[in-house]
């Protein structure tokens, strides 16, 4: 794993204060809200646990971990971008998914895994969560709702990749870069959609969708033109991504193309 810096001003998150073992349960019956949907509380987690989670920052473009390191921790993205590569035997790299704020990863360490089989990178500033697998599994089995609400986290995750598959074998090229651009502006997720997605090359976007850069090209130039995109969204120039682009996905763009 790469060496992040602590986040200025985080001293609780990376010492955390000793817990009165006895009180314990009943300080943290009052923690958790109940299981109404609410999304995973990271300070309400670092509460239950006396070692083994730190709070750190990563840089754009730092590697969080490495395919092949050991798999013996759990990341908690708080807020950033970081993007999950695989390589295989013949040096061919896939994106395989692009985290965001309150997402996981490397949780696959707590199945047994004891490598890992992906490569995390910040895409952006990050500020991220590290907890211990021994932590973690402990906290787990001590606290049934954070327990719920990290099983949900994995079906959704689960979900996402079984979606993902059936688009690579079904879809277009083209439907599936559009796919991949509203959901980069979590367009049909949870909370308001992020009309500005952070730049991410075309090189990228080509690895997500498995074509070529130049066909992604080709395709982002089609959705400019049609006024499904633009590049003038935010101080930083992000893609500006508009609702529209849904009509890609659902094939009747070429009624709004006529």
């Amino acid at each position: 794993m790469a060496s992040p810096h602590k986040s200025e001003g985080s001293t609780k998150l990376a010492v955390p204060a000793p817990i009165d073992q006895k009180s314990q349960r009943t300080q943290n019956a009052t923690r958790f809200p109940p299981k109404n949907g609410r999304e995973f509380d990271p300070q309400a987690f670092l509460d239950t646990i006396g070692v083994g989670r730190d709070a750190m920052i990563f840089s754009k473009m730092q590697i969080v971990y490495t395919q092949g390191d050991p798999a013996d921790e759990v990341f908690h993205l708080q807020n950033g971008k970081v993007r999950l590569t695989v390589v295989s035997k013949t040096g061919k790299q896939a994106t395989v998914s692009i985290l965001s704020d309150g997402s996981f990863f490397g949780e696959g360490s707590l199945s047994g895994r004891t490598l890992r089989i992906d490569t995390a990178t910040a895409m952006t500033d990050c500020a991220v969560l590290r907890i211990e697998k021994k932590a973690m599994v402990d906290a787990l089995q001590r606290e049934h709702t954070l327990s719920d609400l990290f099983i949900a986290h994995l079906l959704k995750r689960n979900i996402q990749f079984e979606e993902d598959l059936v688009d690579q074998l079904f879809n277009s090229s083209e439907k599936r870069l559009a796919r991949v651009l509203l959901m980069l502006a979590h367009f049909g997720k949870e909370g308001p959609p992020k009309a500005v997605v952070p730049k991410i090359s075309q090189e990228t976007l080509a690895e997500m969708v498995g074509t070529t850069r130049s066909r992604v090209s080709f395709f982002m130039n089609r959705f400019r033109k049609l006024g499904f995109i633009n590049y003038e969204g935010g101080v930083e120039g992000g893609l500006q991504v508009h609702s529209s682009l849904r009509n890609v996905v659902l094939d009747d763009w070429r009624a709004v193309a006529s």
